[in-house]
């Protein structure tokens, strides 16, 4: 059970300020399970209350975990200085104070971001000792073979330096250009060097799996849905 005075409460929606609040309870439009509230300094079961704002219900939810189906050209900020973010495209409904990407898409990147507001959820399933698998399909502009893929399976490590544990590779209908891949950490652009690095281009780049969560096939681009707790808990599996 999480108490918390109902001003905390509703200012958390990242909807209304705290001087907003009190106002609107002076003027009798916030009510707790049903009764009007004029008292904003009252405490509230986060867990199990109603509160009504001018007839609309708030999200009570201490933190709330969504699954978004992103679309190229949007990045995976919380702030995007110019461009379209993540957090930008949500649902009105959805819109919270303190709300993030738990791991990053390229910007042309497609699929499935996690956006919340848990730091501590975020920080377990990106460090680097816990970092959850993700599966794409990446689309090449020249096909690899299997030795090729077999380098990819066993690890790399590039001119540079940079190191990249094995991945799991899946020719998609036997199509050697259109790859299922699946890593175990998240480097920067770790897929398209990898690919780089034995003669192929990424030419399109989807998430489909975080964990062991797909993407929903029925969340259209730019659509988004909260995970269910049993989705929650199964992102951190291994």
């Amino acid at each position: 059970m999480a108490v918390e005075r109902l001003d905390k409460i509703i200012s958390k929606s990242g909807k209304f300020t705290r001087s907003e609040v009190k106002r609107l309870a002076r003027n009798g439009e916030i009510t707790l399970n049903g009764e009007a509230v004029k008292d904003v300094s009252v405490k509230a079961d986060t867990e199990n209350c109603i509160i009504t704002v001018s007839g609309e219900r708030i999200d009570t939810a201490e933190h709330v975990y969504i699954m978004l189906n992103k679309p190229q050209g949007v990045v995976s900020a919380s702030e995007g200085r110019g461009d379209v973010t993540v957090v930008d495209i949500l649902p009105d409904d959805m819109k919270r104070k303190n709300l993030f990407p738990a791991g990053r898409l390229d910007k042309d990147t497609t699929g499935f971001v996690l956006v919340t507001d848990d730091g501590d959820f975020a920080h377990r399933i990106l460090s680097p000792k816990n970092h959850i698998k993700k599966t794409y399909i990446a689309a090449l502009d020249k096909p690899i073979d299997e030795s090729k893929k077999g380098v990819l399976e066993s690890g790399i490590e590039l001119k540079d330096g940079t190191v990249f544990r094995p991945a799991e590779l899946e020719f998609i209908d036997g199509d050697m250009s259109n790859i299922k891949i699946t890593i175990f950490e998240g480097k920067y652009h770790q897929i398209k060097r990898m690919f780089k690095a034995v003669g192929s281009t990424v030419v399109s780049l989807k998430r489909i799996k975080m964990g062991n969560v797909y993407l929903d096939d029925k969340l259209k681009e730019g659509c988004a849905r909260y995970l269910t707790s049993a989705e929650i808990e199964e992102i951190e599996k291994r």
